[in-house]
């Protein structure tokens, strides 16, 4: 039998790759950005086109490559950072194991233009699909311009199954953001279709986080700052009356490099237990300085993960400090005692000696004895009797504000009738004994039906509802705005404004009115009616977070956003009391929606435990 087993090629070896290591054009940003940091740029300037499909540059002003660095940067595993393998244990530099190049060049067209500093003249290299053009000497400033163009040219099908540019932009902007943040003393720019995005200069990480996120977040943020043998915890939480429902901005860094960690987000959220309600969160920006040996990075492709060697120390460590952050800057609740004005109670001692207060009295006091010197006044004036006089004789006629036709109108309405809708508040001797629906702990609405009994969650049915009527309005363009007394200013980030222009529309068409301030800022003048009591700000922000996760592509898809955004605000929250007429509206226009199972994001509305069942419990 012949030998089957064969070692690929290098251009196949570099596709396999490039799957892993290159699945959409905010992997190249990524890649090209961290190679541009780790080569001690202070300047990275970010240029798309389409959302990274036609292209990408990256321009930075590092050290740059010689030209014998910038022929071997695009061979597998040929990197400048890794030398042995235990240097794969302690890591401080970012980049992907010498294959981003290599995997880049596989997939697209490239263009490298580099020069170092003791050079006179620079290098241009060319790649196309792994398939080397060409390398010629040319003027270049000092660093490294990379141009990828037509991403997955070669690969139809990874092409074909890329999002829409939206989607895609959002991923480099999430992308951006991650190493932004992380690296406040690089200046970064960020550029799609000639559109600038993000201009983001040197400074402080409370400066960069502000410049990334707009000037409304700086005055929620509180500062940590812990060093311990362990690790060193420095950063910022937000004040929790800044929570939010949807588009919190939670970020977590490990040595300069963005990870994502459920255990040590629940240790955060922990801090802020009973101080936010249940269902929204906050912002919050950490940074990890731990030994590299003491974290392993290389669990995940993308390097998101890593595993810490004492997370449960790191856990106590993080709860700690967040619990002692609130509490410094009195954003947890704390007994108070207000003692002004009150006397001053000394501590018991058993030492001293205690004498009884003495009590003074004359003991020669008489209340029931008459004082000669004040006259006894009497309880009633005299001939009082008179006041009354004639009454008997002459009988007052009766007067009333209404006719005898009119008193018969009121009776008769005070009478209530069969299926009559009563004002909250009013007694009902039949509701009072048979209601027809029950609320069970303010958050599940109970009622009888031929099968057994009905269940409905209250919120979720609510939620259908509004949905429909919301989405009902979007589609059929009919507005119902309601002027804000007092306009209130919302501030967007670069690439959130990007979002809120394109479903502008839709929130014209349900009610809003947002008047632009210039600088991504907007003065809110009209919202939907119907939304008394809801934060404008947070709504409008949420709507354009929806719209961010869900897509901007479609038509129907910034509706469903819209529509959801206004529902989830709008919607009763659990734990509000219901009157029977209230419960009697949800159920009848639960049922008269399309479709009265599942809530808009999936969920059971209902469940109906049946007469079987309940003979069954109580047999």
């Amino acid at each position: 039998m012949s030998d089957i087993i064969q070692l690929l090629p290098d251009t196949v070896a570099n596709q396999i790759a490039a799957g892993e290591v290159i699945q959409r054009p905010a992997s190249v940003v990524k890649e090209l950005v961290e190679n541009a940091v780790d080569a001690g740029a202070t300047m990275v300037n970010v240029v798309c086109v389409d959302s990274g499909r036609t292209s990408v540059q990256v321009v930075d002003n590092g050290k740059g490559m010689s030209e014998t660095d910038a022929r071997l940067s695009f061979e597998r595993h040929a990197t400048s950072k890794i030398r042995k393998a235990a240097d794969l244990f302690a890591l401080h530099t970012m980049g992907f194991r010498g294959e981003a190049l290599a995997s880049i060049a596989a997939v697209a067209q490239v263009t490298l233009r580099t020069r170092q500093d003791t050079d006179d003249i620079g290098t241009q290299l060319t790649i196309e699909g792994s398939d080397f053009k060409g390398q010629e000497a040319c003027s270049c400033p000092v660093g490294s311009n990379f141009m990828v163009e037509n991403l997955f040219y070669n690969v139809p099908v990874r092409r074909k199954f890329l999002k829409s540019n939206t989607t895609e932009l959002n991923n480099i902007v999430t992308a951006f953001k991650r190493i932004a943040l992380v690296n406040p003393a690089v200046a970064f720019t960020l550029h799609n279709n000639g559109t600038e995005l993000y201009n983001l200069k040197q400074g402080s990480v409370r400066q960069r986080i502000v410049d990334v996120f707009g000037k409304k977040i700086n005055q929620f943020l509180l500062p940590l700052d812990v060093d311990t043998s362990v690790c060193k915890i420095s950063g910022f939480v937000a004040k929790p009356e800044s929570s939010r429902k949807k588009g919190a901005r939670q970020y977590f860094f490990v040595n300069g490099r963005f990870m994502k960690h459920p255990y040590f987000h629940k240790a955060v959220m922990m801090a802020y237990e009973r101080l936010i309600p249940e269902s929204e969160q906050v912002s919050y920006f950490i940074y990890f300085t731990v030994k590299p040996e003491d974290i392993d990075v290389n669990i995940h492709p993308t390097k998101t993960e890593i595993k810490f060697e004492n997370e449960q120390t790191i856990w106590q460590i993080l709860t700690a400090t967040v619990k002692e952050t609130l509490g410094m800057f009195n954003d947890a609740t704390s007994i108070e005692f207000d003692t002004e004005g009150r006397p001053d109670i000394p501590v018991f001692n058993p030492s001293d000696d205690v004498e009884l207060p003495k009590v003074q009295y004359n003991p020669n006091y008489n209340p029931f004895e008459e004082s000669s010197s004040v006259p006894r006044q009497h309880a009633a004036p005299k001939q009082w009797e008179q006041l009354y006089d004639g009454l008997k004789q002459q009988p007052v006629a009766s007067q009333t504000l209404f006719d005898a036709d009119e008193d018969e109108t009121f009776a008769a309405a005070a009478q209530p009738s069969y299926g009559e809708v009563f004002v909250p508040g009013v007694s009902n001797p039949i509701e009072e004994k048979s209601p027809a629906h029950y609320q069970y702990k303010g958050k599940y609405i109970m009622t009888a039906v031929k099968s057994g009994l009905m269940i409905i969650d209250q919120n979720r049915a609510h939620l259908r509802i509004l949905y429909e009527q919301f989405l009902e309005q979007l589609r059929n363009k009919k507005a119902y705005p309601q002027k804000v007394l007092f306009p209130e200013t919302v501030h967007f980030s670069q690439s959130d404004n990007v979002v809120l222009q394109k479903i502008m529309p839709e929130l014209e068409v349900v009610g809003f009115e947002l008047t632009s301030l210039g600088g991504a800022s907007y003065s809110i003048n009209s919202v939907p009616s119907g939304l008394d009591g809801v934060n404008y700000v947070g709504l409008v922000q949420d709507l354009v977070s929806a719209a961010t996760e869900h897509g901007t592509n479609a038509i129907d898809d910034i509706n469903h956003s819209v529509a959801l955004g206004l529902a989830s605000h709008a919607a009763v929250d659990y734990g509000q009391v219901l009157t029977n007429s209230e419960m009697e509206a949800i159920v009848n226009d639960l049922f008269a929606c399309s479709n009265f199972n599942y809530a808009p994001d999936g969920r059971k509305i209902l469940c109906i435990l049946k007469q079987s069942e309940l003979e069954h419990l109580l047999s």
